[in-house]
């Protein structure tokens, strides 16, 4: 797709989908699932992230219409719990990239992102002089006590969070049930972060991991969303425990409009304007610019309308 700017804005689009064991093809401008119950088709375009899950195969046709189409492509391990590879997003711009950069590169700057990270996580104003540590005491405090509150709504007991990567089902029902939770929530950040041009790979809290940004991002939302979703359904039993987690988890991405709210979040938290027209989205295929020391950056590629040393050499 040349102009990105035709497509729907990823607020509005559906959250996402998790599928395994299946075939995913192309019809028209929808991708199409097919497996032994039979075939259903989804509009590649009404979508922000596909979960790709074991024993799924994908055409190449399909992939090519959901990259038209800004969905971001996710392959996962079973019940969508690991993360593997990744598909683009919804802009060819690097401007916020560029943004996110910046302010990751400075000390000073990343201490100023980091506080309104924990900022936005507390209903009360953090007092200006507490530090980064006092800080993150206080967000313990309140971690602990929204798995004590979920504890005593849906009547389960809680000893603490434990998992075993090796063995999923040590863990424990509840435990299982926020992984599933965590790793949905996970998902649709990414596909967020993706979508707007950011890196998931520059945390400002989390770092050194390719997901450093997702894991910021999502404990935005996690007392709001994984751990009430993950009690209540831990309480209903362990039966497809998973699957209704991710049901319920979808459920309540719809009901408190979270596509609407993260890139907002993400303006506020790096600063980045809402409005911010690319030529890249416009047109995929245009040359980038060219750096200048003074930080400027001047245009780049070859101008045929114009004389030969307004050529810097890079073929569009």
């Amino acid at each position: 797709m040349k102009d990105l700017h035709i497509l729907p804005k990823v607020r509005d689009s559906l959250s996402y989908l998790y599928v395994e064991h299946c075939r995913v093809d192309r019809e028209g401008k929808a991708i199409m699932f097919h497996d032994e119950r039979g075939k259903v088709s989804v509009p590649a375009a009404s979508l922000s992230v596909l979960l790709l899950g074991p024993g799924t195969t994908v055409t190449h046709a399909a992939i090519t219409a959901l990259a038209d189409n800004g969905c971001l492509a996710l392959w996962t391990g079973e019940q969508a719990v690991r993360f593997y590879a990744e598909g683009m997003g919804e802009t060819r711009s690097a401007s916020a990239m560029i943004q996110q950069a910046k302010l990751w590169a400075d000390p000073r700057l990343h201490l100023q992102v980091v506080i309104r990270m924990y900022q936005k996580r507390f209903t009360d104003r953090l007092d200006p002089g507490l530090t980064l540590q006092q800080i993150r005491g206080k967000e313990g405090i309140r971690v602990r006590s929204a798995y004590a509150a979920a504890s005593r709504t849906y009547g389960i007991e809680w000893v603490g969070r434990n998992y075993n990567r090796k063995d999923w089902g040590e863990g424990g029902p509840v435990n299982r049930a926020l992984s599933a939770a965590n790793s949905t929530l996970y998902g649709v950040c990414h596909a967020a972060i993706a979508a707007a041009g950011y890196s998931p790979a520059l945390g400002f809290v989390h770092t050194g991991k390719r997901l450093s940004f997702v894991y910021d991002v999502a404990d935005l939302y996690k007392t709001e969303l994984s751990i009430p979703a993950a009690f209540e359904e831990a309480a209903e039993g362990s039966a497809q425990l998973e699957t209704r987690v991710r049901h319920r988890m979808r459920d309540l991405f719809a009901e408190r409009r979270l596509l609407q709210r993260i890139i907002p979040d993400l303006q506020d938290l790096l600063n980045f304007p809402e409005a911010c027209e690319s030529p890249y989205d416009d047109d995929a295929a245009a040359p980038s610019g060219l750096w200048e020391p003074s930080g400027r950056e001047i245009a780049g590629g070859t101008n045929f309308a114009e004389e030969a040393d307004q050529d810097d050499g890079h073929d569009p």
